[in-house]
């Protein structure tokens, strides 16, 4: 940085410069001028107007770190004890008198401490270690975060040379833009900042007011506020982390950016498993998918991702379901499935698919995979054409058509969650749930496999196909029942698939092989609907509702959706 740490013009390496308002054009700003410069615009960057106070521990976060400061939880707590109220413009600028910026030297100094092969580098699995078990501890999903920087790492280690080329930029590029916004807003420069008017003298500190406690909820991990420009900036502010040579930093991706899914470099060498599933549009817009348990042998690094599986549809057929958005919400499981928690979501993306990558340790968890529904939609416009199922030859044999064949091996190809090409009798009483509404039990099913083609007690493809012909012969030719279990999949009269997505699961860990198993098919809604509420309030950034202090709506946004939730302090409604 330009400028010492210890001086109060230490933003971001802004140097004095020239002003360009019209009394002071011929002279250089004081550095007491642009200490309250800098302080007004990372204010107002947070704030409409110098006039409203900071409510939260979240706005004072946010204020701060607009200010290029980086706040460890102690020194938030340190300004913002249990009976603090509010906190208004002046007592910010004596907090940044208190709080100096971190300097580039001091930041390399602290991570060249933590760098044993002294390459500039260090490695995913050290960093895990000294993050979560020294200094002011930080989760798995802030480390994570760290290690979804793409800008920053490679090969399973950590570049923090370039980390902290990025760090400084960005701290720069935010005041950089705060203060552009100051300069062309006239309004904004013309305000009064409590007891500061631009070019005013220093009044004496006053000491941070106390009164009733009026404290919003604490998110589990602050966002970096939405206003102001920083789209050049490749990395955005979240939740600040201490070194254990205590240096604080603050690092994470930006909710309101799109951060690129990378596959991790050493994939090839790690254990893998796959499983299919679908969301299915119900009549009534409802939306319901498999759900899954998850079981890790050993602490492990883990790459999880999900996306629309392509199917094999005839040429010129639309395939609408490949445009559907998912995501997959990893919850741990405790003692019970009743007590589950939320561990992160696959918030990452490079072009249809959505994924995950960071440690989990030994256990049991559950995939919950969603979609917004924005694109899985009931038709609007009926199929007027029904297309045709099946057809007898001369002798009067009934046969199932070419399209009805394609379709049928399509929908094989989606209730064989395993991918292994056989139906096992788990995966085939998915099928009949969904179509019938029952289950095929033991007897049942040791009758499919003497009357139809199986291998290792599971039924093929061809085998499937032949079921349907006989329920089609049982009905002499008539395709009503084969209708219902068509649009029981989402297929509509012309044999498009438009009421449902089918999605694959892909997961590889590096330490042990993990195993993955389809357990219910049911709306998503209930854990679902409290992990995304939970999701929403770590991630989103959060706004109190005008003339309402006590309810807070938490926004959080991606490219392909976007969640708002309303906390009143005592109830989440999504």
């Amino acid at each position: 940085m330009a400028i010492s740490p210890g001086s109060d013009a230490a933003f971001s390496g802004q140097k004095p410069t020239r002003s360009e308002s019209p009394r002071s054009k011929k002279f250089l700003l004081t550095e007491e001028e642009i200490f309250y410069m800098n302080c007004r615009a990372a204010y107002l960057t947070v704030f409409k107007s110098s006039l409203d106070n900071i409510i939260s521990k979240d706005q004072l976060y946010l204020a701060l770190q607009h200010a290029g400061r980086n706040p460890s939880q102690k020194t938030i707590n340190k300004y913002w004890t249990p009976q603090t109220a509010k906190l208004n413009f002046d007592d910010f600028c004596i907090i940044l008198r208190k709080e100096k910026p971190t300097s580039k030297a001091e930041l390399l100094k602290s991570f060249k401490q933590l760098d044993v092969n002294d390459n500039g580098s260090i490695l995913h699995t050290d960093l895990y270690k000294l993050l979560t078990k020294k200094g002011e501890k930080m989760t798995r999903e802030e480390v994570n975060a760290i290690i979804n920087l793409a800008d920053v790492n490679a090969d399973g280690k950590f570049d923090y040379i370039k980390f902290c080329k990025l760090y400084m930029a960005t701290n720069e590029q935010c005041l950089k833009t705060a203060l552009e916004k100051l300069e062309v807003d006239s309004k904004l420069r013309r305000q009064q900042f409590g007891s500061h008017m631009e070019g005013s003298p220093e009044r004496d500190p006053s000491p941070v007011p106390k009164a009733s406690p009026r404290i919003i909820r604490k998110t589990d991990q602050e966002s970096f506020s939405n206003k102001g420009d920083t789209r050049n900036s490749s990395l955005a502010t979240a939740r600040q982390f201490k070194t254990s040579v205590s240096v604080t930093v603050t690092v994470g991706a930006d909710s309101n950016q799109n951060s690129k899914l990378i596959e991790p470099h050493s994939i090839k060498e790690w254990q893998g498993v796959q499983s299919k599933g679908c969301f299915f549009l119900e009549e009534d817009g409802e939306i319901i998918s498999h759900q899954y348990k998850m079981q890790i042998a050993q602490r492990s690094l883990v790459y999880i991702t999900i996306k629309p599986l392509n199917l094999s549809q005839a040429e010129g057929k639309p395939s609408p379901w490949l445009s559907v958005d998912t995501a997959l919400y990893i919850l741990k499981e405790n003692e019970s499935q009743a007590n589950l928690q939320l561990l992160c979501f696959t918030e990452l993306r490079n072009r249809e698919t959505f994924g995950w990558t960071g440690e989990l340790g030994p256990g049991i968890y559950w995939l919950v995979p969603s979609t917004t529904g924005c694109r899985l939609r009931k038709e609007i416009k009926p199929v007027t054409e029904e297309a045709q199922l099946v057809y007898r030859d001369e002798t009067g044999e009934l046969f199932l058509t070419q399209e009805f064949r394609s379709t049928l091996s399509d929908i094989f190809e989606v209730i064989d969650l395993d991918g292994n090409g056989l139906l096992s009798l788990e995966e085939y009483n998915f099928f009949e749930l969904r179509t019938s509404g029952e289950k095929c039990d033991e007897d049942a099913w040791a009758v499919c496999r003497e009357n139809f083609d199986t291998k290792k007690n599971e039924l093929t493809r061809q085998g499937f196909m032949d079921l349907n012909l006989m329920e089609a012969n049982d009905r002499e030719g008539d395709p009503r029942d084969l209708w219902v279990t068509l649009h029981s999949m989402g297929y509509n009269k012309a044999l498009e698939l438009t009421e449902a997505c089918p999605f694959v699961i892909d997961i590889y860990a590096d330490k042990c092989k993990p195993r993955i198993k389809a357990v219910h098919m049911e709306a998503c809604s209930g854990q679902l609907e409290k992990a995304i509420c939970k999701s929403v309030l770590n991630k989103g950034n959060a706004k109190v509702m005008d003339g309402y202090e006590n309810i807070i709506i938490y926004t959080y946004k991606r490219d392909t959706w976007i969640t708002s939730v309303i906390e009143n302090k005592v109830s989440v409604m999504r």
